[in-house]
């Protein structure tokens, strides 16, 4: 950007217990096959 720093969409996702908390914490996902990733941490 014209030798500005700028920060762009950061992505992230939060699995989280019936007590309230974090399992798991994915940061910087990308959208394509996000989905399925946390269908398997969900099912395990």
């Amino acid at each position: 950007m014209y030798g500005r720093k700028v920060k762009g969409i950061n992505r992230s996702t939060f699995i989280i217990d019936e007590k309230g908390k974090i399992v798991h914490a994915y940061r910087g996902v990308k959208v394509k096959g996000h989905i399925q990733e946390i269908l398997d941490a969900l099912n395990a």
